[in-house]
């Protein structure tokens, strides 16, 4: 799926091509809606982070492992640090790809990195504008005593490698 590419939000999201890039991201596509925006029509900072954790969730659904398997499994990935670079706003009825890769782990942390880019009518290849960049870090969490994993479990280890091997 090309970041240039004419089609519809929806139209990207059921196309064949597989959503990652040869830069490594996985790409989510999104399209502004009024639910979105404040009284001026402008994107809700909140909104930017609703859009984020549906990219990474979409990113684990699409290499076979859904979030629901892991919390089945008995964990989840809380997020515990958040870093966001408001940089362009987006506006009612624009389209954006949400961007998102897992960098290399080390430890017990999870990274994930974004990027919110314009696509359409509103940019081309050449001219797309970032909108914002963040980071996201997340730990694995037992589900019974909500405590942190001090050691990744083998199913958080391979849900990890089949993101790294999609890349």
């Amino acid at each position: 799926m090309s970041i240039s590419d004419s089609r519809l939000p929806s139209e990207l999201a059921n196309s064949d091509p597989a959503p990652f890039t040869s830069a490594g991201w996985f790409e989510y596509p999104i399209r502004v809606q009024p639910h979105h925006t404040d009284y001026g029509g402008v994107v809700w900072h909140g909104t930017y982070i609703t859009w984020m954790e549906s990219a990474r969730v979409e990113c684990l659904r699409t290499v076979g492992y859904p979030l629901e398997k892991l919390v089945t499994l008995g964990y989840d990935l809380p997020v515990v640090s958040m870093e966001v670079r408001y940089r362009q706003p987006l506006r009612l009825g624009m389209a954006a790809i949400v961007k998102t890769r897992l960098e290399p782990v080390k430890g017990i942390r999870l990274n994930w990195r974004y990027e919110i880019e314009t696509i359409g009518n509103e940019a081309t290849a050449d001219q797309r504008q970032l909108c914002l960049s963040a980071t996201v870090t997340l730990v694995t969490i037992n589900m019974c005593d909500r405590k942190v994993v001090r050691k990744l479990p083998p199913e958080v280890k391979t849900m990890i490698e089949q993101i790294h091997q999609w890349v």
